[in-house]
């Protein structure tokens, strides 16, 4: 069974499309799984959120209500006429009926504007009491100091303080339920003056903010004052008769904003900092939970036509994946057999196979150049070290370097003749040598060096050098003849043209993982124009050593990569710097595996 089911997906296309549904299933089934058990919790979690969303408006337009009143409050409380009015001082009867008037216009003025306000009135320690537009009065079978909002307005001083839902029996042939807003006026310096503002706010104001409001078929909201009284209720004449309970106390205690109790209501609390009011959001969860089952079934519902469709679309993937596979593994037994001529791939798609196909070609041309490049690069350096070898020592230095031999023997300068043929035949012995092509610096060093005792012995009075090589660098393996071809080049076009003595300094020393090697002259420069030209093939100059920068530059590039070999900075009569910058720590026979 085995070997038949690996028979069965050595084909990619039904291997794609077992495996996409083999994922699809799984994803499906968790997808499912997750859905159907944590559709509950998250439909609770939204209702509770839109809930507590719903009752949070309500309670901050019952803030906003609330400031509102209480401004007006401010307002009266501020009048100039009605601190007279409770001053307690005996004013003339025409004074006495001018703030009555005046206060009653404010009355009036406030009432108008406010259809809601069903009392606003302001009573007197001593004196009179101003009701609505002056008219109405007090009701002469209450002692309205004894009333709850009365005593509550006294003890909060200048605050002022909202009062449950009551029926207001304060004032004479009337009745109504409403809300009171009171604040105590007095100041301290008139003890017997002072007195209390009160506005009665209509009990439908409230009860048209809440009843607005759905939470379901069932559900309702009411409204506690800071004690648990009951400020509204939909259902609130039961309540106070006796044939329904609220959970108050629970409501009271609760520190979480929402709760769900045993019988399976949702109850969602907000309160208010300004008036210390509760508003409760009462939901049933058994009408939240049909969203659930609904959702439930549009799970399954879109389960099967995802299934469905991820199926169809593997399948004309699956088509689409492997037609561009199959070309491009016809194309690539092409190249195991060398013929890139009909390698080359069309590509049409702009996908993941498509740029696979697009790579493929450009890895496909890449490898025809390099094949190509590397019959190049063997014919260049097969070139250049013939050049090299060719060129290291041309008849003209030679003729002037016996020539001054010849000069200082006739001039009986022995020990000048000695020291100058010593070095003539070390640099003849190491150039004619084709022995190996890669040596120490110490031994390039030795060969420039050696180079440079003949020179300064012809340029007595023209010529000085220096050599600053570290030791670590000393050790290292370069291919040969590449310090003197630049030692050459600043004593013919730097240090000859120069008044004076010149100075060649050659310097090596590590810089992380590179080596570099500096030769530096104090001759005339160069202008950067001529800089710019300085490794363009020309002419050879028969009076030079005659290997060249050019083909310096190229050998050391051949043998360790385009990213190294020569620079030069100079500027005119600030002298020449040379830099040659190699790999350090490179070792033995790297060159050729390059």
């Amino acid at each position: 069974m085995k070997k038949n089911l690996l028979m069965r997906f050595r084909s990619i296309r039904t291997s794609i499309i077992f495996s996409f549904a083999v994922l699809i299933v799984f994803a499906l089934m968790v997808f499912l799984v997750l859905s159907l058990r944590f559709t509950r919790e998250t439909v609770l979690e939204n209702s509770t959120e839109y809930t507590s969303q719903l009752i949070g408006q309500v309670n901050n337009d019952i803030d906003s209500y609330m400031g509102y009143l209480e401004n007006i409050s401010l307002i009266v409380a501020g009048n100039s006429d009605v601190r007279d009015y409770l001053s307690g001082q005996t004013f003339p009867q025409e004074r006495q009926q001018e703030l009555k008037e005046r206060i009653a216009g404010v009355f009036k003025t406030i009432t108008d504007t406010r259809s809601d306000i069903v009392n606003i009135a302001l009573l007197p320690r001593k004196g009179e009491p101003l009701i609505n537009r002056g008219s109405a009065r007090l009701n002469p079978y209450i002692r309205v100091s004894d009333l709850s909002w009365y005593q509550e307005a006294v003890a909060a001083g200048g605050s002022t303080v909202v009062s449950s839902s009551h029926v207001q029996n304060a004032i004479h042939g009337s009745y109504d339920w409403v809300v009171t807003l009171s604040r105590n006026i007095s100041k301290p310096e008139e003890p017997e003056g002072g007195g209390v503002f009160f506005v009665d706010l209509n009990y439908s104001s409230i009860s048209d903010l809440c009843e607005r409001l759905s939470l379901g078929n069932k559900g309702y909201i009411y409204i506690l004052d800071r004690d648990g009284g009951i400020i509204y209720h939909p259902q609130q004449q039961l309540i106070y008769s006796g044939m329904k309970q609220e959970l108050i106390s629970q409501v009271m205690d609760a520190r979480e904003e929402s709760f769900v109790t045993e019988d399976g209501r949702l109850y969602t609390i907000s309160r208010s900092e300004r008036t210390g009011w509760i508003v409760v959001g009462v939901s049933m969860v058994s009408e939240l939970m049909h969203r659930a089952d609904a959702a439930r079934k549009i799970y399954l519902l879109i389960a099967l036509v995802l299934f469905m469709a991820a199926l169809a679309l593997a399948y004309l993937l699956s088509d689409e994946i492997t037609k561009p596979i199959k070309a491009l593994e016809k194309s690539m037994k092409a190249v195991e057999k060398g013929n890139f001529a009909h390698a080359a791939l069309a590509v049409r798609e702009e996908n993941e196979i498509g740029h696979l196909s697009r790579n493929f070609n450009m890895m496909t041309e890449e490898i025809q150049n390099l094949m190509e490049q590397r019959d190049r690069e063997q014919q260049i350096k097969r070139k250049s070290e013939l050049k090299a070898l060719q060129s290291q020592i041309n008849p003209h230095f030679l003729y002037n370097t016996l020539d001054s031999i010849i000069w200082m023997a006739e001039w009986g300068k022995n020990q000048e003749v000695v020291r100058m043929t010593s070095s003539l035949a070390k640099l003849l012995r190491r150039s004619i040598s084709n022995e190996q092509e890669v040596v120490t610096v110490a031994e390039e060093v030795e060969y420039t060096e050696t180079y440079l005792t003949i020179q300064k012995m012809r340029y007595k009075d023209k010529l000085e050098y220096e050599i600053l090589v570290e030791p670590e660098v000393m050790q290292e393996k370069v291919i040969k003849l590449i310090l003197q071809p630049l030692v050459e080049n600043a004593i013919y076009h730097g240090i000859k043209y120069k008044e004076g003595k010149g100075l060649i300094r050659i310097r090596g020393f590590r810089q992380e993982e590179q080596m570099i090697l500096l030769v530096q002259d104090d001759g005339k420069g160069m202008e950067a124009e001529a800089l710019a030209h300085i490794f363009e093939k020309h002419t050879r100059d028969t009076r030079s050593n005659g290997v060249g920068l050019n083909n310096v530059n190229e050998r050391i590039q051949l043998y360790y990569g385009e990213e190294y070999g020569i620079s030069f900075h100079s500027s005119p009569g600030a002298g020449m710097e040379a830099v040659i910058t190699l790999p350090f720590g490179r070792e033995e026979g790297s060159n050729e595996e390059l």
